[in-house]
């Protein structure tokens, strides 16, 4: 497994710090971590890095000088590192392993090679998804109004999504293939607000869960620098983010909602729903995955009842992790077919998306054919709805206009000519969209 370089993060914002960010410990005992834990990590970052200026030091392990500098005397008196540039300024002071360090190292590396920002506990990591949780955040009708602006979906159900985000409970979003179950699903992460701290990783019983990931967390400010400085700066061991969203569909098994361990490097990676965590987690196209839909509401069970998760190390040690998560379920299947009445009603929300009544068809019709540069015609929309979806019987589904009109500006676009809602297009997109027989 490739070690996470967390200095490659793109950042978004440019607004100072805030006090979502925990304050930076002064001393070791702070850090809530076992001295020598400390010292294998700083072995470890110098062993793959070489010589290592003080300063990097400071990046890498993300702990302030305060914190290093009583590791690094340690380190010196029991000749595992030494120091270069003696006479210069504390910026450009290096340190490096000795043999003794490089031969002590590799004893430390049979037990893990992590070697990123130091960890954070696990106690420390709950209080601080209990301090911003996801049922704090709440959802209001002009937020909504504004989050689902040009979005073409009954005021009812609007007003149902609203309520079900501030339940801070599981949502199932259920009804017919093409309805647009997953569009409204992701599209509901534009009703979060507020940002979260996101810790690089965490420990437990010794063992490092690397928690950061930079394809689910999104960074908003940054949460590390290159500065000496003494005083009270935020602890750089979290990340200030926005609130997470994990979408995750027909590849999920249960073993995924699992920690994930690389006996290679002896570490972990957390599971989707602890990455998604003050957030959202949505569960597409239940049904389509390899275990049944039934183990899998199975293992959601206490989760989603009692807001904490079991997981377990490849030890055998089992501990609880806080489960603050609203969960999203995307199905075609009915409900009562995916689970029994006792898994329904931790559902705080069943909400069916289904077909469209012709006047919410139009108007997807419309924004389509602005998005694609394709003429409107009340002619071709009439002969779109009469003739196609009326003699082959077919719903007026979310889906359809947009795949219908997308097929009509490629094959113009192979074509050459300009293109339009003529019957032929149409007729031939049709033919093209849905099978035969």
């Amino acid at each position: 497994m490739e070690m996470f370089n967390p200095d490659g993060l793109e950042l978004k914002g440019s607004t100072p710090p805030r006090d979502i960010l925990p304050r930076a410990p002064q001393t070791v005992k702070e850090t809530g971590l076992d001295f020598l834990f400390l010292v294998e990590l700083l072995c470890k970052t110098l062993f793959f890095h070489g010589q290592t200026r003080l300063v990097d030091l400071v990046n890498h392990s993300r702990l302030p000088l305060g914190v290093l500098e009583p590791l690094l005397a340690f380190m010196r008196s029991e000749q595992l590192c030494e120091v270069s540039g003696r006479n210069e300024t504390e910026a450009t002071i290096a340190y490096t392993l000795t043999d003794v360090g490089r031969n002590r190292t590799q004893t430390f590396l049979q037990k893990s090679h992590y070697a990123g920002p130091a960890p954070v506990t696990l106690q420390t990591y709950t209080d601080a998804v209990q301090r911003q949780s996801v049922a704090n955040m709440k959802v209001t009708k002009d937020l909504m109004a504004e989050g689902f602006k040009g979005f073409v979906l009954r005021q009812s159900t609007m007003n149902q999504l609203g309520a079900a985000m501030n339940s801070g409970r599981a949502i199932l979003v259920y009804g017919p293939p093409g309805s647009g179950k997953t569009y409204v699903s992701e599209h509901l992460a534009t009703l979060l607000t507020g940002n979260c701290a996101i810790p690089y990783a965490v420990l437990v019983d010794s063992e490092v869960i690397q928690l950061f990931d930079p394809l689910v967390h999104q960074p908003v400010v940054s949460s590390h620098g290159s500065s000496l400085d003494k005083g009270p700066l935020h602890d750089a061991r979290w990340v200030e983010c926005q609130r997470p969203v994990v979408i995750t569909g027909g590849e999920l098994t249960l073993s995924m909602l699992d920690l994930d361990f690389d006996p290679n490097t002896r570490f972990y990676q957390a599971p989707p729903q602890v990455k998604a965590n003050n957030g959202l987690l949505i569960i597409d196209d239940l049904g389509r995955q390899l275990v049944s839909p039934q183990m899998l509401m199975n293992r959601w069970i206490v989760p989603l009842d009692r807001r904490v998760d079991y997981l377990a190390l490849h030890t055998g040690t089992k501990f609880m992790v806080p489960f603050d998560v609203i969960v999203i379920f995307s199905s075609n299947i009915p409900p009562s077919t995916l689970a029994d009445e006792a898994f329904l009603r931790r559902l705080g929300y069943k909400i069916y998306i289904g077909t469209l009544e012709e006047e919410d068809y139009r108007a997807i019709f419309e924004q389509n054919c602005t998005r694609l540069g394709i003429p409107f015609t009340e002619q071709g929309l009439r002969f779109v709805i009469d003739e196609l979806h009326g003699k082959h019987d077919k719903p007026l589904l979310a889906c359809i206009p947009r795949d219908l009109l997308e097929q009509i500006r490629d094959f113009t676009f192979y074509q050459g000519i300009k293109p339009e809602l003529s019957e032929e297009l149409l007729t031939w997109a049709w033919e093209n969209y849905y099978t035969k027989g």
